[in-house]
């Protein structure tokens, strides 16, 4: 009878020990208990999976696009460089009329970027006539006062619609003499007639968003529509207001404001709003084409109520802001009126 064998003691050995090997022929681990083999781990004969493969040929495709494209406006380019060569190199009539026409785009192109210049400076001075504004407000600074309402009312002096109010200005302006009380003169008399002009903006957009929306066939059409009209708008107020944007004034402005909405919640306060002025019962029971109009509107008044504090160049501290929700109760009215009409 052969006696037991001696049982091994416990051993500690490191896995990345050069010394250790792996016996191939080793058989395979034994099954687990619900019956499925245990495969061991080896990173070397791993599989890429399909989101590997679809994001390796993701980059590829991104990289022939890219140069696909590169070289046709190349070719383009250099198409039309030697279209305008061969014609420029000409004596007759063909090769004067393309001089013309790339001067008068020389021009065109020359006077485009002075008109955005412009437009930056004169949107730069409605911010820096804020920030002096309330640096004297704070301060309580009587002279710094008297300087800001003085160039707030040269930004309106050469309008013959705001000569009135101008007026009422200057004449009051002599029996003010406290701290503070010059530029709450300002903002009564200047500022709030051009709210008011803002504040009937932002409803008429609205009211056209909202309308445009509910009765677009096409999604398409709709959201254009509603880009369109929300940079008009921008566009109008700054003008309102004295800037005069152009297309990168009103890109740059677009900006500020949607910046300004997303670090306030504009957008959830929106829907929050939309919600308690409709009502949830009558919220179900809109057609979705209206329901889409009704928070597009909303969305659009969000904007409007934002640009005007943007853009405004003074704080409001003597009148009261545009509310969204009393702008949103004019726009979203007759839409609730006309569906219970129709219903």
């Amino acid at each position: 009878m052969s006696s037991a064998p001696e049982r091994r003691q416990p051993r500690v050995f490191d896995p990345d020990d050069p010394s250790l090997v792996m016996d191939a022929s080793a058989d395979p681990p034994a099954e687990a208990g619900g019956g499925e083999t245990v495969a061991a781990s080896q990173p070397d004969l791993a599989r890429p999976t399909l989101g590997e493969l679809g994001r390796r040929g993701l980059r590829w495709g991104a990289l022939l696009a890219a140069a696909l494209a590169g070289a046709a406006c190349l070719g383009l380019a250099a198409w039309f460089a030697r279209f305008v060569s061969a014609a420029l190199a000409r004596d007759d009539w063909v090769g004067w009329a393309t001089l013309v026409f790339l001067l008068l785009a020389a021009f065109a192109a020359l006077m485009i970027v002075l008109r955005e210049l412009i437009a930056f400076s004169r949107l730069a001075r409605l911010n820096r006539l804020k920030a002096d504004i309330a640096a004297a407000i704070a301060e309580r600074d009587q002279k710094g006062e008297r300087r800001a309402a003085e160039r707030l009312a040269g930004l309106y002096a050469g309008r013959p619609d705001r000569s009135w109010s101008l007026r009422r200005f200057r004449d009051h302006a002599r029996d003010v003499h406290d701290p503070g009380e010059l530029l709450a003169l300002a903002e009564r008399e200047i500022m709030a007639p051009l709210d008011a002009e803002a504040r009937r903006m932002v409803a008429r957009s609205a009211k056209r968003v909202a309308t445009v929306t509910a009765l677009s066939p096409m999604v398409l059409i709709a959201v254009g529509f509603v880009l369109i009209e929300n940079l008009r708008l921008l566009r109008m107020l700054a003008t309102l207001y004295g800037a005069r944007p152009g297309f990168m004034g009103v890109a740059r402005l677009a900006r500020m404001v949607f910046t300004h909405i997303v670090a306030t919640g504009g957008v959830a306060m929106t829907d929050d709003l939309l919600g308690q002025f409709l009502g949830q019962d009558i919220l179900r029971r809109l057609s979705r084409r209206l329901g889409e109009g009704a928070f597009n509107g909303a969305l659009t008044t969000r904007i409007g109520v934002t640009a005007i504090e943007v853009i405004r160049p003074m704080p409001f501290r003597s009148t009261k802001p545009p509310r969204v929700r009393d702008v949103m109760a004019e726009v979203l009215k007759p839409l609730v009126t006309r569906k219970a009409a129709t219903a």
